[in-house]
């Protein structure tokens, strides 16, 4: 069993991975000394799968346990369904002795996680990544948050887990599609941090729903560096992890949800970031290209749909949080493995970059 510690001192943490992990999740919670009522939140799509056993550990472990279920997708990442849980844990009993399992992928992780972090002003929680882009990004860290028709994320709170418990094999009961959407963030990670990396994603199978664990493992290292060093994102160094968040999540912002998967949305946006890093720094167009090959092998899109007009994208891209009294901080390679913090990138520049995702 590979285990990453997030070392962030009082705040620390161990991510736990291996398959095999979630038969034995109640004990590794016992363990890691979480104590007092349980309420797990899941969604509709991984309830069926895992929610029943889950249950029945926690309640030969000692805990008490209650369940609450969102339906999947990410309009769950709501206001109203904050509310709406906070509401059910006070009439099933809970209070600040209480914890929160999140059981899921990053849209439960990260509504649970904001739960945890408001409910009785701050209970533990606990993540169990169920897919690619939570078990390699979003369940370390401590971001949490919901979504506003202004865009998302605009909502939450940093509130680090006390444990992760990250096994792979949950991977294997993923649609293809949500399983393939999620290397958009191992690539990330290889392109900002780890060149190396390229050869093993270039590997794998994009059919193979069982990654190797210490793949995982490392995508998991590298994230837990980065927010090692720059926890709440004031030294710039955390920022290094929007690489292609920055168009990519104007893109998701701008069509209803669920038209783009989060990984795919992404994969757009660093095919744009790779443009603005050959024309602004000094990444060659054989680095793009690679990275280029790795997310159509994932079979992640890299066009834009004409009908998602360039300048809905820009009014939803000066509204997100990464923008702070306009200025423009844009993430760029250098080369493949080194990425920077850029205030050259122009509006116009940006611009360009959507338009010319629209040319296969």
């Amino acid at each position: 069993m590979a285990s990453v510690h997030v070392n962030l001192g009082n705040r620390s943490y161990h991510v736990l991975c291996d398959y095999g992990l979630l038969q034995n999740a109640a004990n590794l919670i016992k363990r890691a000394g979480l104590q007092g009522k349980a309420a797990v939140i899941t969604d509709s799509n991984v309830a069926p799968h895992y929610l029943s056993d889950l249950i029945t550990q926690l309640e030969s472990e000692g805990y008490n346990a209650s369940c609450h279920i969102v339906k999947a997708g990410e309009a769950s990442k709501s206001l109203s369904n904050t509310e709406a849980l906070c509401r059910e844990m006070t009439q099933q009993g809970h209070d600040r002795s209480s914890y929160v399992i999140a059981l899921g992928g990053g849209v439960v992780g990260d509504l649970a996680g904001f739960v945890a972090s408001v409910f009785y002003r701050g209970i533990p929680f606990v993540q169990i990544p169920t897919t690619i882009v939570s078990l390699v990004d979003s369940s370390v860290g401590g971001k949490t948050g919901v979504n506003i028709a202004e865009g998302k994320n605009l909502v939450g709170a940093f509130h680090q887990p006390q444990l992760v418990i990250a096994d792979p094999a949950t991977l294997t009961t993923l649609p293809g599609r949500e399983y393939r959407e999620g290397y958009a963030e191992a690539i990330k990670h290889a392109a900002i941090r780890d060149a190396k990396m390229f050869e093993a994603l270039e590997s794998l199978s994009a059919l193979n729903q069982s990654p190797p664990a210490e793949l995982i493992a490392h995508n998991i290292a590298i994230k837990a560096r980065v927010v090692e060093e720059d926890e709440q994102e004031t030294s710039g160094t955390r920022a290094l992890l929007n690489f292609g968040h920055t168009i990519g999540h104007g893109i998701e912002a701008s069509v209803p949800y669920g038209t783009f998967l989060h990984g795919e949305a992404i994969s757009l946006g660093i095919r744009a970031a790779l443009m603005l890093s050959e024309k602004y720094s000094s990444l060659n167009h054989q680095e793009s290209e690679r990275v280029l090959e790795l997310l159509k092998a994932y079979q992640l899109p890299l066009t834009l749909d004409e009908n998602i007009k360039t300048e809905v994208i820009l009014e939803k891209m000066k509204r997100d949080k990464k923008f702070s009294g306009g200025t423009i901080s844009f993430v760029l390679l250098q080369r493949l493995g080194s990425a920077y913090v850029s205030k050259d990138v122009t509006w116009k520049s940006i611009e360009i970059a959507i338009e010319a995702l629209r040319v296969d």
